[in-house]
């Protein structure tokens, strides 16, 4: 079966290990396109040449670049005539043009399509983006979901095909794996990878630290508008020399991160227009033997599972209580941190959610 996967995403080394994975299926001819950079409000992330074993890869122009609804693979159709895949997987949500343009130069070369979502809120998009949308799900084989609140939101807009529930990009527990900790003074509070904003719920964490007591810290690891709001924050609560703003790093840096924590929160609350999609640095966090806690938004309680602590969102004083306790109980804390390491091993590999990728892909032949 040849199967062409596009996807921006992929400019992260990290996640072309899924690709690689589901290389290993022999039946699987794989090409991935993939753009040279992706630019959006944190700058621009160049390709990241990490994982490219047994596909081919291809480094294709995108047009429009950093537009998230416009982009689009000019050099995409002539591709395909000469491919002459089964299957293309377009990795992008199906009101973007790129996932309208893909689907229909797909088409024409008789080949079968899957489209992926994260969209867990049900928003109507104006035209053209909702006419794009519409022609997507009438004529896409497969959909592939990141989360359960997905599928329900492609029935209410009228989705009536195939879909699967799995993540788009799982870790390398390999890279992420449990490091052995220096014994800390301080209990080490991680949060805020990523990107700060006011929807991640950062704040909440600084307020709910505020009051505990003994010897803590707290270790951010990202950037964000919501920057000054929390330094300001931290000095207002008196807790400023406690709290570290560190700056991104590349992603296979991250377990270094990890390693020094004990405890990851991640926060997030929702807003009419967002609410928590996947959770990516919670299995990350898990995968690095982490206790982990997280907020009731969205996907979060569906991703820790019963390998975490979950508070309502934004609590302060039922996340200072879960603090107080893993703080007190490094025990519990350690049990908890291999719970999470067991439940990534089971569900959020790469190479389990290649397993489950390459199932709808044999179930399209």
């Amino acid at each position: 079966m040849r199967v062409v996967i596009l996807s921006k995403a992929l400019v992260v080394g990290q996640y072309q290990k899924k690709l690689e994975e589901l290389a290993r299926y022999a039946d699987v001819e794989l090409t991935a396109i993939v753009p040279p950079y992706w630019r959006d409000e944190r700058g621009t992330l160049a390709f990241e040449r990490a994982f490219t074993r047994g596909y081919t890869l291809l480094i294709e122009p995108l047009r429009w670049n950093g537009h998230f609804h416009w982009h689009y693979y000019p050099t995409l159709p002539r591709l395909l005539a000469r491919l002459q895949p089964h299957l293309v997987h377009i990795d992008e949500e199906p009101y973007n043009f790129a996932t309208w343009h893909a689907l229909r130069a797909a088409r024409r070369v008789g080949a079968k399509t899957l489209f992926f979502t994260w969209q867990n809120i049900l928003r109507r998009y104006p035209p053209p983006f909702a006419w794009m949308e519409a022609y997507v799900l009438r004529h896409s084989d497969y959909a592939i979901a990141g989360n359960a609140q997905a599928v329900q939101v492609l029935r209410a807009k009228g989705y009536r095909g195939a879909v699967s529930v799995i993540p788009q990009f799982g870790i390398d527990p390999e890279l992420f794996r449990p490091i052995p900790r220096s014994s800390n003074q301080r209990f080490r509070i991680g949060t805020g990878v990523g990107r700060w904003v006011e929807e991640k719920g950062i704040d909440v964490v600084l307020r709910a630290a505020a009051g505990l007591s003994g010897e803590w810290e707290i270790h951010l690891r990202g950037s964000g508008p919501a920057h000054a709001q929390l330094v300001a924050l931290a000095h207002a609560l008196g807790i400023h020399e406690r709290v570290h703003f560190e700056p991104p790093c590349p992603s296979v840096e991250m377990p270094v991160y990890y390693a020094q924590l004990d405890v990851f929160v991640m926060p997030s609350r929702t807003r009419p227009n967002w609410k928590e999609q996947f959770g990516r640095a919670l299995v990350e966090a898990m995968a690095c033997g982490v206790a982990v806690i997280g907020s009731d938004c969205g996907e979060i309680p569906n991703v820790i599972g019963d390998a975490g602590l979950i508070f309502p969102e934004d609590d302060v004083n039922a996340l200072r209580a879960h603090l107080a306790t893993l703080m007190a109980e490094p025990t519990y804390r350690i049990e908890l941190g291999q719970r999470g390491r067991a439940r990534v091993l089971a569900h959020f590999t790469h190479a389990r959610i290649a397993e489950e990728t390459y199932r709808v892909y044999r179930s399209l032949e």
